[in-house]
């Protein structure tokens, strides 16, 4: 397992996350209040069945037994329906909640709709984000620069088993 760095010092942690309520891949409707007790790994990640979107995903289902043991719920959030997340969900055997977030105020509330560059165009899109939010519903880590690999997964699983010890 690669050595995990942690999450980046960010001025979030402490602050209660915002309240939302979001569709997973079968329509079945999600509070992060529902979570309450727990630690919500929460990801945000820019497109369904995408390379990065694809590993980072896949990385969380399979440590998603490990997740459990830490007592942590693992939630994904894009802005695409929730029939486009039934697909990836099917296609790659994810097993994590997959979140719809069509309208896109949960991205605004969370700070991850930003703009973006790619080749000299302007857009606005979704930053590939890591919040842990802990039992209290407080904010307690951010990677605010997620990469989209099967790494990135680890590295959040070993954070919370270290600030398990602790």
């Amino acid at each position: 397992m690669p050595k995990s760095v942690g999450p980046t010092t960010s001025d979030l942690v402490g602050k209660k996350a915002p309240a939302f309520t979001l569709p997973d891949q079968e329509g079945k409707k999600h509070k992060l209040s529902d979570y309450k007790g727990k630690h919500v790994v929460l990801f945000f990640y820019p497109k369904d069945d995408t390379p990065g979107c694809t590993a980072e995903s896949c990385g969380f289902t399979s440590l998603l037994s490990d997740f459990e043991a830490v007592d942590a719920v693992v939630m994904s959030i894009s802005m695409l329906d929730s029939k486009s997340k039934a697909k990836f969900a099917a296609k790659h055997g994810l097993q994590h909640l997959l979140l719809s977030d069509e309208d896109k105020k949960v991205c605004e509330k969370y700070g991850v709709w930003v703009e973006k560059s790619m080749y000299g165009k302007k857009y606005m899109g979704i930053s590939r984000e890591t919040f842990v939010i802990g039992p209290d519903g407080k904010f307690i880590a951010h990677w605010p620069k997620a990469k989209g690999s099967a790494d990135h997964p680890v590295e959040v699983l070993e954070w919370l088993r270290e600030r398990e010890k602790s």
